[in-house]
């Protein structure tokens, strides 16, 4: 399907957060509603921190619009981490 292909290929495109970078996250991928909820659960079931950040229209390319439907239809990117040491 054309639309699956380019939410794939916008998720690819998609620069990860630089200061959530820098803060030690690791950007996954892009999930709808019920497939992020369930990265989350699986993420933290695996002892990582998981966030699920949605999708803002100004961090998707302006010529996409399959890609601002994306955005309303709540996709997230899902970051993880591992606890730093003094979480435990």
């Amino acid at each position: 399907h054309r639309h699956d292909e380019s939410l794939r290929v916008a998720g690819e495109a998609l620069a990860a957060d630089p200061s959530r970078l820098a803060d030690g996250w690791e950007r996954r991928f892009l999930a709808d509603g019920p497939r992020a909820a369930e990265a989350v659960a699986l993420y933290e079931a695996l002892g990582y921190e998981v966030e699920a950040v949605a999708l803002a229209g100004s961090d998707l390319p302006a010529d996409c619009t399959d890609c601002q439907l994306a955005t309303l239809l709540a996709f997230k990117t899902i970051y993880t981490r591992k606890p730093k040491e003094n979480d435990r």
